[in-house]
């Protein structure tokens, strides 16, 4: 049993270091395509989101400002620190005019980020 009791210290400053980890983070975005722009040709349109805590996040990719109903949403993961990542891909056809863009909502925060097709 002294064991445990000289453990209990070291436990709790690592509970209380995952907790700090853990800190309120809002999401890296970044918004690009798979193959460089050309109009007219198809494409997809990936919008990635890193570094952001807690883990309830939405990613939608928008045409003109309207929702694309093709998009994939991946897998949220996460890495040793607690801070999650999520990307969401979609077939796309550019054409001049058009502008694609991807809006991320986190902790009641909604941004939108535009696809650069110079990028």
């Amino acid at each position: 049993m002294p064991r445990l009791v000289g453990s209990l210290p070291l436990l709790l400053v690592l509970i209380l270091c995952g907790s700090a980890a853990a800190r309120d983070a809002p999401p890296k975005v970044q918004v690009y395509s798979r193959a460089p722009r050309q109009f007219e040709h198809n494409n997809t349109l990936l919008c990635h989101a890193s570094g952001f805590h807690p883990p309830e996040v939405s990613l939608e990719l928008l045409r003109n400002g309207q929702p694309m109903e093709d998009g994939q949403q991946g897998a949220l993961a996460f890495d040793q620190t607690w801070q999650y990542h999520l990307t969401i891909a979609a077939p796309f056809t550019p054409e001049g005019g058009d502008q694609f863009s991807c809006r991320v909502t986190h902790l009641k925060t909604t941004n939108t980020h535009i696809w650069d097709p110079d990028m």
